[in-house]
């Protein structure tokens, strides 16, 4: 990662840009091994407790696995999750290029736990593009901070990837707020016990807007209400009723929330049509699921005898490579090629020059 982050993102050239001048390759490195020892000697062993002992839900309340509550602790008092968000709102202002490396040790270490700080990361972007002043001077510098953490809420039982089905409503207030009613399935980290607020991101449609994607609204809906000084008020009118049982990342509780069901949840809204915040999160989780995917593979092909899967390196096949190259341009009869035999073969044949000698 060092190397990649000095020779390939020019990190020094990156530490000239106004803002990021203590953000050179030694900062880098420093982060960097910090972030190694957090993941390694504290995240990564309750990966398997996971496994074992994943988040439970009971009467609406959901426990997180054993130790991941003091884990998260450790992430929030740490700085981890301010690490690449504005020091304007608590956070460290340090360039995204070293928060990546960050991120990917975490998905690498524990998966299920790194989903939650993720799906944070997702509201603060939102709320830094779009939302008002208001707004972030309410949530943002907490949530920068880990004290509070943030979801995403757009897929509805009859609405998955067409989101112009979304059908949870928004009723305008007459101070402005609106009243949420709906429910919303597959929310990562949608309810637990590891902070002290859950800040939700909920598409709705407010009554009288057009059909389509053009009438949804981005809502800001807390679990507890702030109070003016910032204080936890109230409990919103937004509760889990379920969360999935899962084959894989179990101790991630993926929660089916029901807002509106004593009255209507209070939200906060940023006006209808302007969808824009809903792409940052949606995209910030999927980018980083496909990050989390390759690094927790190689973190288990990594692992001690005993402690998971071992991919054993693959040895020369008979006959050689020039043999499978062949083999590759003409397969035997009957043996169709593979559309990707030709991509397949290339990442494992060794690199030569024009002449055949290997490239240093």
């Amino acid at each position: 990662m060092l190397f990649n982050i000095q020779h390939l993102a020019n990190i020094e050239q990156i530490a000239k840009i106004p803002g990021f001048e203590d953000a050179g390759f030694d900062t880098a490195k420093a982060v960097l091994e910090e972030a190694a020892k957090f993941n390694g000697d504290v995240l990564a062993p309750l990966n398997f407790e996971g496994d074992k002992n994943p988040s439970s839900w009971k009467d609406g309340v959901v426990t997180a696995t054993p130790g991941f509550k003091a884990a998260f602790r450790q992430l929030t008092e740490g700085g981890w999750q301010g690490l690449q968000h504005p020091q304007d709102f608590g956070g460290q202002g340090l360039p995204k290029t070293i928060g990546a490396a960050c991120i990917e040790m975490l998905n690498s270490a524990n998966m299920s736990f790194a989903l939650c700080p993720l799906l944070t990361d997702g509201a603060i972007e939102a709320l830094l593009t779009a939302g008002s002043d208001e707004l972030k001077a309410t949530y943002l510098e907490k949530l920068v901070s880990g004290q509070w953490t943030g979801t995403m809420n757009l897929t509805e039982p009859q609405a998955g990837s067409d989101l112009a089905l979304v059908r949870t409503k928004a009723e305008p207030q007459p101070d402005g707020t609106f009243k949420i009613f709906g429910t919303k399935i597959f929310i990562t980290w949608g309810e637990h016990d590891m902070a002290e607020n859950i800040v939700h991101l909920v598409l709705a449609r407010v009554q009288g807007a057009p059909e389509g994607v053009k009438g949804i609204s981005l809502f800001v809906v807390p679990k507890f209400l702030v109070n003016p000084d910032g204080s936890l008020g109230a409990r919103n009118d937004a509760h889990c009723v379920s969360i999935e049982h899962k084959l894989g990342i179990k101790a991630s509780p993926t929660a089916v929330l029901q807002f509106g069901d004593h009255g209507g949840a209070m939200g906060y809204d940023r006006g209808p049509g302007k969808p824009r915040p809903r792409i940052h999160v949606h995209h910030d989780e999927r980018r980083a699921l496909r990050r989390g995917r390759a690094g927790h593979c190689d973190c288990r092909a990594r692992l001690p005898e005993g402690r998971g899967l071992r991919q054993r390196p693959r040895a020369k096949p008979a006959g050689g490579w020039q043999h499978e190259h062949q083999r590759a341009h003409h397969p035997p009869p009957g043996c169709a090629p593979h559309a990707d035999d030709h991509a397949r073969l290339h990442r494992r044949l060794p690199r030569h020059g024009h002449r055949g000698r290997r490239r240093v």
